[in-house]
């Protein structure tokens, strides 16, 4: 039996101001360039939709749960692609979770997701999203450092 972790978190430090990591974090022509790869939606505020396209991926639906600007922002994402409007509860997505603090001229980004042994799916699946889901952060935050980088404000 494969054991299941609850959440993944990672940290890092960008070359970039609170705010550009911010814009990076929560503005759709960004999301779309360093997350997704076919662009993305977000409507900033609780409740709002957040939407993310892949080429080769598809499409993951999401919900905005919690906003503080230029420090945290909070969403739900559906556990499997192309889920079109959905309720998102435990069972059918997981919780991502992004802290921003200044650290001199420079950006301390920590992420959590969280809720993978809650889906609705059988104890390996699980495991295989949460594996999944830890090497495309390792991968995704690289890209956001990137783009936060070059990004000019």
């Amino acid at each position: 039996m494969t054991a299941v972790p609850e959440s993944i978190e990672r940290e890092t430090l960008i070359a970039a101001p609170v705010e550009r990591v911010w814009k990076v974090l929560t503005e759709a022509d960004h999301l779309g360039t360093w997350f997704g790869d076919a662009g993305a939606e977000i409507d900033l505020r609780p409740g709002g939709t957040l939407v993310l396209r892949w080429v080769e991926h598809g499409t993951v639906h999401g919900r905005v749960e919690r906003v503080e600007p230029e420090r945290f922002i909070a969403y739900r994402w559906a556990a499997r692609r192309d889920t079109g409007d959905i309720e998102l509860v435990d069972g059918n997505s997981t919780l991502v979770e992004f802290s921003l603090s200044p650290e001199g001229d420079d950006t301390r980004l920590r992420v959590i997701e969280s809720g993978f042994s809650s889906l609705d799916l059988p104890p390996d699946e699980q495991a295989d999203k949460a594996r999944g889901n830890r090497e495309g952060w390792d991968i995704k935050l690289g890209d956001l450092r990137d783009h936060a980088r070059r990004l000019k404000v």
